[in-house]
């Protein structure tokens, strides 16, 4: 099916996503792109989650709209609303307090905002992202029973630690939702049901490939990472030795100089995306220094960074775990200068031709997940 036609006897779709993020953050994530596709397509309204007066000391990247908070506003053509509360509910990790935390999320899920209940009755198809969101799948059903609905598992629930109130809720709507869509096939050892799983990994914007020029470099061999996520400085204190005349780009790693990094380091603070696409297209090497082992498995299918490197052709380095049998990934031991010497080498001064599965564009991804039966790519087996 097109997913421009009809869901419910309308010219045009009337999308709901409900994510703890904000489509107006400065901060993009992979649901901020697929919203951007949905409302190529039809009306797309973002009701953002979990967001109260307890949010300010969580450090909370909404923060900068608090003013925005509890009116409908309108960004990019999709209409926005940050829900303030009182309170929101969380996980107090603690199982003397289990009864008090159900009862936050028991009161929230019944969605006391007339913008939320609203926009449910007047959606066609509603977008759950993995988090709290799954927790309003009843009030879906009970305001909206025919409309369709989705879920992007953006992460397992349990990676990012999310109360067993909701894990509950999820377990119990999942084989009720309409398509559950995995960026990770990995992920479906978390999903407690098959008959709905679509296999539709991230995307990236190709236009990004005609944003990347000029270089930033002088002459030489530039390697580049970009982000914060679980950063290890280790392997650009010895990296940086190794090798000298190798100039290592770090860009957005939240953490300051590290005193024994060699003078062939280059810091760079935050940079909007934008920015950082020259550093990455024109880079020799692309650098996924993540500091442990103990990661989730799907992280080798959803890393953004290292799906960037790949669009751009240019051979990653990370540990074994992430670099798995992806061909155009060269895995090192964690802290060994030895081993991370070695996976520099193979990735200047490769055996065969480095091959890279194409990534998909956001529309794509957003095709994929409104309609995975007209995709042969999207089956899990």
């Amino acid at each position: 099916m097109n997913p421009t036609e009809s869901m419910a006897g309308h010219t045009k779709p009337v999308f709901l996503v409900l994510s703890a993020h904000d489509y107006r953050s400065p901060r993009r994530a992979n649901i901020h792109f697929i919203t951007r596709e949905l409302a190529k397509l039809g009306t797309t309204r973002f009701f953002s989650l979990r967001y109260s007066k307890l949010s300010r000391y969580t450090h909370d990247p909404r923060l900068s709209l608090d003013s925005e908070a509890n009116k409908i506003g309108v960004f990019q053509g999709v209409e926005c609303y940050l829900w303030k509360t009182l309170y929101h509910p969380f996980n107090t990790r603690r199982s003397w307090l289990r009864p008090i935390e159900n009862l936050m999320y028991a009161l929230y899920s019944r969605g006391r905002n007339p913008v939320l209940r609203r926009w449910i009755k007047e959606a066609d198809v509603i977008l759950l992202e993995s988090g709290v969101a799954p927790i309003f799948f009843d009030l879906i059903k009970r305001l909206n029973p025919s409309a369709k609905v989705l879920y992007r598992a953006s992460d397992a629930l349990d990676t990012i630690n999310v109360a067993d109130y909701v894990n509950e809720a999820f377990a119990q709507a999942a084989p009720q939702m309409d398509t559950i869509a995995l960026p990770s096939k990995a992920l479906a050892d978390g999903i407690p049901s098959r008959h709905n799983l679509a296999f539709v990994p991230h995307g990236i914007d190709h236009a990004v490939a005609e944003q990347a020029d000029p270089s930033p470099y002088r002459e030489g061999i530039h390697a580049v990472s970009v982000g914060s996520m679980l950063f290890d400085p280790e392997f650009f204190v010895l990296a940086s030795r190794r090798f000298p005349h190798i100039h290592f780009h770090i860009i957005g790693c939240g953490q300051p100089a590290h005193p024994d990094y060699g003078p062939n380091v280059h810091l760079y603070g935050e940079m909007p995306f934008a920015q950082t696409l020259p550093y990455i297209k024109h880079a020799q090497l692309g650098i996924a220094p993540y500091s442990s082992v103990n990661l989730p498995v799907y992280l080798r299918d959803t890393s953004m960074k290292l799906i960037q490197y790949a669009f751009f052709g240019v051979p990653a380095i990370c540990p074994h775990f992430i670099a798995a049998d992806y061909t155009n990934r060269f895995g090192y031991d964690l802290g060994d200068a030895d081993s991370i010497a070695a996976a520099i080498e193979r990735a200047l001064h490769p055996t065969q031709p480095i091959r890279t599965q194409p990534v998909l564009n956001w529309q794509q991804v957003a095709e994929r997940m409104l309609s995975p039966r007209t995709f042969t790519d999207t089956e899990m087996a």
